[in-house]
Parts: C-alpha cells; sequence; structure tokens
C-alpha cells in the first residue's frame, strides 16, 4: 500500500486494550499505552503547528481549483481575516503565486519522483507537492524547511499516510539542483518551442502563439525565451493617479507619509499616470481607498491615454442615414463609450479624462456584478463626467445608438494571455478553443463600436493578449466588410504619450510586452470611422 493510502476499518483491539480515547478517537499503539504523550516533551520538542503562510498558500491553491476562482482576488483577503501581514504575507504571496505560475514545470519534475502519473495522485496531495517543489527550486528556504514545513502540513491537512509520501517525494526531488532538473525534463523534448514551453511552465500551444505574435508584429522569434521568463516574474503593483482627482506627485506623497512600513514609489516608465509601488498594500492608501488612484497595469494605462489624445473630426456635411444621430455630434468630441467597462480600471481612468475635457463618459457592461464593480471605480469621478452607468449587451449598441458617440473603447474580453503574470492561473484553464469563441465576440462588439461612434469619431480596439486571432485578424475581418473606416497611426499615438524612446515596431497598431517595455502584452488598434 503506498505512502498515500490511508486504511479504513473497525477499531482493533488486543493486548493493549481499546484504542479508542474517551471522545471515540483511535489512538495510536503508543498513545493507547500511555506513552509518548505530548505534554510529557518540553515545548520546543512538540510537533510545531502548521506555519501560517503556508496555510494560506495551500488554501489559495484549493480555492483556485475547486471555484476556477483568482488567486489575486483570493489571498488578499484570507491574508487580512487571518492577520497575515509583513514578511509572512509577502512569502505567502510568492508561494502562492509562484506554485501556480510554475505548475507546469514542477509537474515534469514531481512526475519523475513518482510511481504513478499525476493523475493518479490525490489532487490535495499534488497540491502539496508543488508548493514543496516550490520552495526547494524556487525560493530562498532552507532545504530541510522546505521539507519537514510542507511534510507537516501534508499531515495537518491531508494525514499521515500522505505526509509520508509527500516526505519522500520532496526527498527525492531534494537531491537535484533547479539547472539539474531542468536538463532533465527537456532531454527528451522535440524541438525548442516545447523545450521552452516544459522549462518555462507554459502548455506548448502558448508558447506557439506567443512565438507567432512576435513575429507578426515585427520582433524576433528568439524574443521567446525572454517572453516566457518575464510571465514567471511577479509584477510590481502598478497605481494610477487618476488625473483631475490626484496628481501623482501627491500620490507618491500619500504612500510616504501615509502607508506604514518601507514603501517606496517610482515614476512609470512610459505613463505619466503610472507610479510603481513597493512594499505595501495598496488598500492602506488613502487615495485608492476614496477613488482617487487605483491599481492598473502601466501598459493598461498607456494604452487609455492614447486612445483619449487621438483628435476626432468634425463629420463632412451629408444627409444622416435613418436613426443615425451623427448630426448632433458633427463637430463635438463630448460623449464617450466604455463598451466593455467591468471591472472599471479603464472606464475610471477615461471618466477622470473626460471631467477634465469638459465630456461624459456612458460605461456599458453586459454583467450587473460587473457593472457594479464599475459604480464602485468611478465613485470619485466628478458626477458631470458620468453620464450613466448601464448593464447591456455591447454587441446591440451599435443597432440601438447609431453615431451616438464620439469616441468608443472597446477591451474585448480576451484569453487574458497578456497577463499571465499578473493571473498565474489563466495559462492552465485556457484552451485554443476558446480562441475561436472569443473572435466571434470580439468581432460583433468591434462593429458595434464602429456603428456607434459618429463619422469622424474615434474607436479603441485593446485586448489584453498578443495572439494574432485576438488582434490582428479581428481587425482585419471587421474592416473587409466595411469601407467606412480608416486605421489610425497608433503607434504615434503612443509615443505621443510615452515619448520617442519607447521601442515599437515599425506598425501603425502597438503591441506591448513584458520582457520590452516591463507591462502587460496590451494590444492597441485605432480606427476612424471617414466622415
Amino acid at each position: 500500500m503506498s505512502g498515500e493510502a490511508r486504511t479504513h476499518g473497525s477499531p482493533q483491539r488486543g493486548g493493549g486494550g481499546d484504542r479508542r480515547d474517551a471522545q471515540g478517537r483511535e489512538r495510536g499503539a503508543a498513545r493507547a499505552r500511555g506513552a509518548g504523550q505530548r505534554s510529557e516533551s518540553a515545548p520546543s520538542q512538540r510537533a510545531k503547528v502548521t506555519d501560517p503562510a503556508r496555510n494560506v498558500a495551500f488554501d489559495v491553491l484549493q480555492e483556485v481549483a475547486s471555484s476556477d476562482a483568482y488567486a489575486n482576488l483570493v489571498l488578499p483577503p484570507l491574508l487580512r481575516a487571518r492577520g497575515i501581514r509583513g514578511r509572512d504575507a509577502a512569502f505567502a504571496t510568492e508561494l502562492a503565486y509562484g506554485t501556480l505560475r510554475l505548475r507546469g514545470r514542477y509537474d515534469a519534475i514531481i512526475s519523475r519522483c513518482v510511481d504513478r502519473t499525476l493523475d493518479q495522485v490525490d489532487p490535495n496531495v499534488l497540491d502539496l507537492l508543488r508548493l514543496g517543489a516550490h520552495q526547494l527550486l524556487g525560493m530562498r528556504v532552507a532545504q530541510h524547511a522546505a521539507v519537514s514545513e510542507t511534510v507537516g502540513l501534508a499531515r495537518a491537512r491531508a494525514g499521515a499516510g500522505s505526509a509520508q509520501f509527500v516526505n519522500a517525494v520532496l526527498r527525492k526531488i531534494s537531491r537535484s539542483t533547479l539547472e539539474e532538473w531542468l536538463e532533465v525534463i527537456s532531454a527528451d523534448a522535440p524541438d525548442d518551442v516545447t523545450r521552452l514551453a516544459i522549462t518555462q511552465s507554459h502548455p506548448v500551444w502558448i508558447a506557439r502563439a506567443m512565438r507567432e505574435a512576435l513575429v507578426g508584429t515585427g520582433r524576433s522569434a528568439d524574443d521567446l525565451a525572454e517572453l516566457l521568463e518575464a510571465d514567471n516574474t511577479a509584477p510590481r503593483v502598478t497605481l494610477v493617479a487618476r488625473p483631475g482627482l490626484v496628481s501623482r506627485e501627491r500620490l507618491a506623497g500619500e504612500v510616504t507619509h501615509d502607508v506604514r512600513g518601507d514603501a517606496t514609489t517610482d515614476p512609470g516608465r512610459w505613463a505619466p499616470t503610472a507610479l510603481v509601488l513597493s512594499g505595501s498594500d495598496p488598500a492602506a492608501i488613502p487615495a485608492v481607498r476614496h477613488g482617487a488612484a487605483g491599481v492598473q497595469d502601466e501598459g493598461s494605462q498607456l494604452v487609455t491615454l492614447a486612445f483619449a489624445a487621438v483628435p476626432t473630426l468634425p463629420a463632412a456635411p451629408s444627409t444622416p442615414t435613418a436613426g443615425d444621430r451623427s448630426d448632433r455630434a458633427a463637430n463635438t468630441d463630448e460623449r464617450w463609450l466604455d463598451l466593455c467597462a467591468g471591472p472599471g480600471g479603464k472606464a475610471a481612468l477615461l471618466a477622470s479624462l473626460a471631467g477634465e475635457q469638459g465630456a461624459r463618459i456612458v460605461a456599458n457592461e453586459v454583467a450587473p456584478h460587473r457593472a457594479r464593480l464599475v459604480e464602485q471605480a468611478l465613485a470619485a469621478v466628478p458626477a458631470d463626467a458620468v453620464e450613466r452607468v448601464q448593464v447591456g449587451d455591447g454587441r446591440q449598441v451599435g443597432v440601438e445608438e447609431p453615431g451616438a458617440y464620439d469616441r468608443v473603447l472597446v477591451d474585448a474580453p480576451c484569453t487574458g494571455l497578456g497577463a499571465l503574470r499578473r493571473r498565474p492561473e489563466s495559462r492552465w484553464r485556457r484552451t485554443p478553443g476558446d480562441i475561436a469563441t472569443l473572435t466571434t465576440l470580439q468581432r460583433e462588439l468591434l462593429g458595434s463600436a464602429l456603428d456607434a461612434v459618429r463619422p469622424g469619431g474615434v474607436v479603441g480596439y485593446v485586448t489584453c493578449s498578443p495572439h494574432l486571432a485576438e488582434t490582428q485578424l479581428v481587425v482585419k475581418d471587421v474592416l473587409a466588410g466595411r469601407d467606412d473606416v480608416e486605421v489610425l497611426d497608433a503607434a504615434a499615438a503612443v509615443r505621443q504619450i510615452a515619448g520617442d524612446d519607447i521601442p515599437l515596431a515599425d506598425r501603425t497598431d502597438v503591441q506591448l510586452w513584458p520582457h520590452v517595455h516591463g507591462t502587460d502584452a496590451m494590444h492597441l488598434t485605432l480606427l476612424r470611422r471617414r466622415a
């Protein structure tokens, strides 16, 4: 019977007498004889209580696996509820996120240390092995501590038999260095892309899609190793100082004066609204709590600012089509639409910009619970900058309100392959089959946006994915069926915000990259409906 198995059956009786205690719990032979009682040992000799940080990391893995939750939504409330702060919180965060990111690598290693396929290992025990492997190979944890603490956690959460199994496997893993293991698990890879996918812990189909996206956007295929490595590097928290609500300088001052600990800030590289934060919980910052600032990737900020900066043009005099409201907005830039606004980060930045420019925003979101998040994100924005938050299908807005907006942002639902460093579990959830469903939706949303904008108005198409099917091909397919749209120079618009030093390919659309720009892999295409 394996070390993972547990026995079930009738209580054993014999020379030692009844081995159940007064509460009906079965005792071991030594306990039944009255030997080895913990009360006879000094406190320093007793078995330690399981480490709270490791317990939290294990619970995060359990929640992510059982309910398709996202770690970045599960972990913070768990830390707060259990009073875990400072270094312990940082340890729990790295342990949970790192284990999720590098799961593929660790599974390849674990599979060489067990006598069965991984689908025959209890899922809870497999998560414990992954946590132990990350401590041994991905963190600066002493070997004996990594093994003994994980075995203790296994004993508390999965039972004594499982703890023995975990102990045996982790000891096998500990006999080789990470570099030695990487050689072992990549030895049989049929090609370089597969080798990188295994060692850098990405599904092979994602690694291949990333390589195609690099080449298709003007970068070298040789970038792939650096890109996949960047996906496995924990990003620093980036704040957005929403214009008209708080300046970046004042936000930095709030961090310095109002946050305890060793918090530091640095200006973002590209977006004038971005502030990079280290050593603090953003929720502790007054401007974040009040909505004048928020947490938002710098790439997300940059594409939003570029979209808002492109000028609209007056519509040429013409007879409007039936139901088209473009005659109302022929010379204006006062009514903006965020077509897919949830959870509200881009909407809040757009609304703050609209408030400064005398415009107002309509935020549309199909899911009611996400619409409520948008309302919360817009709480600090002046009321006259927000026309309304509405729940509706973005694919219908172009039919219901043709030509009604001066500019429309389509932050399209996508695979999220550009944010794998922030959402490490996403790489294991997505499948190639998701692409067809999402690209159909993306084409419909972009078509609706082009119908909803007036002639002379601007549409921004944004995805947090570099996959060519979700970016270039969606735009190409939509434009193939229209003769009333022109492609604008998104690269010039981004340079207007970020400066000429930002490295961009010689293209009209923009693809940002974690390994090049230090941002999520955001895509931006800018379009104008012909006047």
